[in-house]
């Protein structure tokens, strides 16, 4: 990753831009999201759910209170806490590739939701009870976290942490969460198994408040941690020894980053599967036209991250409507393309050596 050049106004005005129209792009992904689908309905009809009247009927005030609506918000917040995770991430290793799910913290989440389906009726019926809906972005969570330490210990030497020890270190981590995962679909019954197979694929179709709001509460809490990390992020991309110079206090921000980025992509993994590649497409397209300013990146990779969501959300629910495609199978086919595309021009520029 470059370092920063010195910040031009015209950049600082163009990041401005750039966050104003992803959050305008989010509205009105989110609003489609909520006309488009089998049953129509129109704006107004919207307009009149949300302020009460009951001009549109029970079946459409239905369907968008309980259904589209639920389904929207967290489809935004999920792609919101990827695409932020996933600029942290970036930011915080500095290098381009880094991902979430690369890591191996989005495998470790998934590794823990899959442990509360497949286990939760017997061996963790005590905790799922007691938990209730908060069970599985709890459990989520902490997979995350837990791969994130064990990563994080590994790369540690000399009170320092080795960027390259912990990169390599998550792809190891992801490799033995991939396998526990599918240990644990194997002890899976009949009904667990399909539950498991919708879920690894990524979906928003169980999208209700309830299932919602914990996860939603949960995730907001690491995005909005992850955005106060704006300054010491930009401190880092000039090493940790000059950040450290500059006054930025290397050791907190990169233990709050990877807290945050394990809170909000465990509680988006449990709630919706995997989604891959958000993490990595979307903090690129907004640093190419930001620069490398997470002042403008990170709220910027939020927002675009949302969209982003949203869209894949809109293609899954009608591309072979009545039927619908799997979330996290268009995300990738979305983000390959662009990773290869990633690699085939870096390794123009010499690699990433």
């Amino acid at each position: 990753m470059n370092k920063p050049k010195v910040n031009p106004t015209r950049r600082t005005a163009r990041g401005r831009v750039v966050v104003l129209s992803c959050g305008v792009l989010a509205l009105v992904f989110g609003v489609l999201g909520i006309l488009l689908g089998p049953l129509k309905v129109s704006l107004p009809d919207v307009l009149a759910i949300l302020t009460g009247s009951d001009i549109a009927g029970q079946v459409k005030t239905g369907v968008v209170l309980n259904i589209r609506l639920p389904r929207m918000v967290l489809g935004f917040a999920v792609g919101a806490s990827l695409g932020v995770s996933g600029a942290a991430m970036q930011g915080f290793f500095r290098n381009p590739l880094a991902d979430p799910a690369l890591i191996g913290v989005s495998a470790g989440g998934a590794l823990a939701a899959v442990a509360v389906i497949v286990l939760g009726g017997a061996v963790l019926s005590g905790l799922t009870e007691a938990l209730g809906s908060f069970a599985l972005p709890v459990a989520a969570f902490f997979g995350s976290l837990v791969i994130v330490f064990l990563i994080y210990r590994l790369a540690m030497q000399e009170g320092r942490v080795i960027v390259a020890t912990m990169l390599l270190a998550g792809v190891a981590a992801n490799s033995l969460a991939v396998s526990g995962i599918g240990y644990l679909t194997f002890l899976a019954d009949d009904t667990q198994l399909r539950d498991l197979t919708f879920w690894t694929l990524g979906s928003l179709g169980g999208a209700t408040w309830d299932r919602a709001v914990p996860a939603i509460a949960l995730m907001a809490i690491g995005v909005a941690g992850i955005l106060t990390l704006a300054r010491p992020l930009n401190s880092l991309l000039f090493g940790e020894a000059d950040a450290a110079a500059l006054g930025t206090n290397v050791e907190r921000t990169k233990r709050l980053a990877a807290l945050c980025t394990a809170l909000s992509v465990g509680a988006a993994t449990a709630v919706c599967g995997v989604i891959g590649f958000v993490g990595l497409v979307v903090p690129h397209l907004v640093r190419l036209v930001t620069g490398p300013d997470h002042r403008f990146v990170l709220p910027g990779s939020a927002l675009l991250g949302g969209v982003l969501v949203l869209g894949a959300d809109l293609v899954a629910r009608l591309a072979v409507s009545p039927a619908e495609l799997p979330l996290g199978v268009v995300t990738s086919v979305l983000g390959a393309p662009f990773f290869f595309w990633l690699l085939l021009r870096d390794k123009k520029r010499g690699g990433f050596g």
